[in-house]
């Protein structure tokens, strides 16, 4: 009942504020202005069109998500701007914010579970989030076609990274490296599904540290969150569990994506035209995708996950290049 409640609340918010939105927008006056306040086309379509349309393809997009493990940030910003005639800006802006809520909402439960480890993430949250300002800006200062092409290249290498990637669910880790001595990077969780108690600790800490250099400027560059990358660092090179890995990497960017959305926010590319819509439509999208997770095969959602980022990573592709 709860649960209901709070959706329900939910969407009444987000109602009020699209509806907010579309009164400042059509009383906003001449076409030119609006379209660089809102980021919307303006063509001479209803204010309320496109939101809907938002709400609609994010909602499937969250399902997708849920039972594609990927984060929605991911799928939101190569899609919506490969086959939306929305500005590339606002779209990094309002993907920044579809992958900061749902680590938001999911960063306290995992901190309390024990999963979630603080000392692995401070080092890689401070080096992680400052990248991504540096990168947020460096997206904002470079021309759009350049930022679709690198968009389009990043897309299909994490098409690349989905196909030939392993997990580990719990590394072979011989022993610490001095770094993560020094800083104390270990840790015990109790492994719920075989009563397990499991001491952990990680290696290859310089090295780790240095990739999540360039993590963090690609996820404050093109918006997209940076769950597709955290979670083979910290598990396959640095030694992490699976699940450590995992919940860490989510509370990771309930930080990392909150430096970069600061930028946006400052350069007035988050608007509420594009975010309430997208936002509510993820949250509802991945309820519903929670409830199919358990019936449906793996598999299959897998590899439709793969086409339709491929599919998508060539269009931003095209599209830098002029040629789509």
């Amino acid at each position: 009942m709860n649960r209901r409640r709070m959706v329900g609340a939910g969407l009444l918010s987000g109602v009020i504020l699209v509806l907010c939105a579309g009164v400042a927008c059509a009383a906003s006056g001449e076409t030119a202005t609006a379209e660089a306040v809102t980021g919307m086309p303006q063509d001479g379509t209803a204010w309320w069109v496109w939101p809907l349309v938002l709400f609609v393809v994010t909602f499937i997009m969250g399902i997708i998500a849920v039972l594609g493990g990927v984060g929605g940030g991911v799928l939101f910003v190569p899609i919506i701007s490969g086959f939306f005639p929305f500005h590339l800006d606002f779209v990094r802006g309002a993907g920044l914010l579809v992958a900061l809520a749902g680590a938001l909402a999911a960063g306290p439960g995992l901190l309390r579970s024990g999963l979630a480890s603080l000392r692995l993430a401070i080092p890689v949250a401070l080096i992680a989030s400052s990248c991504a300002i540096v990168g947020a800006m460096v997206g904002l200062a470079l021309p759009t076609n350049i930022v679709q092409i690198a968009l389009g290249v990043t897309i299909l290498g994490i098409c690349v990274l989905m196909l030939t990637a392993k997990k580990s669910t719990v590394p072979d880790v011989p022993q610490s490296d001095k770094l993560s001595s020094v800083l104390k990077i270990y840790g015990v969780y109790r492994e719920e599904s075989t009563g397990e108690t499991i001491n952990w600790k990680v290696h290859r800490t310089p090295l780790g540290l240095l990739l999540f250099v360039g993590i963090g400027v690609m996820a404050g560059m093109f918006g997209l969150g940076a769950g597709w990358a955290n979670v083979p660092v910290l598990n396959l090179l640095m030694g992490a569990p699976l699940k450590i890995s995992v919940a860490t990497s989510k509370f990771l960017l309930s930080i990392t994506d909150t430096s970069a959305a600061w930028i946006y926010m400052n350069q007035g590319c988050v608007i509420p035209m594009m975010v309430v819509p997208s936002l509510v439509g993820i949250m509802l999208g991945s309820f519903i995708g929670v409830r199919i997770l358990r019936v449906i095969k793996p598999t299959f959602v897998r590899w439709m996950v793969i086409g339709i980022l491929a599919f998508a990573g060539l269009k931003a592709l095209t599209k830098g290049l002029g040629i789509g």
